[in-house]
């Protein structure tokens, strides 16, 4: 419990400024291609994919089998997404009221 509660480390506030910071997509790309390796770039879309497709009424079999995300990492994020810390839903949710309907490959809520 107490790593839960110490997350919030002067490193990832000065990461999350950082990220504030960033002032067009492609000033985006190359600062998380810097600051990520492949493998975890890949990993941090999936998971992001994953909530998208969670939103948008996907059963698990499904997503797992388009991200190649196994149940248990659905699962968890399907948690955190539901009572997590509200990142996720804020974020669908100013994408959607923003049109951001970019390159959706599955159905998401309200657009059936």
């Amino acid at each position: 419990m107490a790593d839960e509660l110490d997350w919030r480390t002067p490193d990832v506030e000065a990461l999350i400024d950082a990220v504030l910071e960033l002032e067009s997509r492609d000033e985006a790309e190359r600062f998380f291609r810097d600051l990520c390796t492949l493998g975890e770039l890949r990993d941090l879309s999936q998971r992001w994919a994953v909530v998208r497709m969670l939103d948008g009424g996907l059963h698990y079999a499904e997503i797992s089998r388009l991200t190649g995300a196994s149940t248990a990492t659905i699962t968890r994020i399907a948690s955190w997404l539901n009572h997590g810390e509200g990142g996720y839903r804020a974020m669908l949710d100013k994408l959607n009221a923003s049109g951001g309907k970019r390159s959706r490959p599955y159905p998401v809520a309200g657009e059936r």
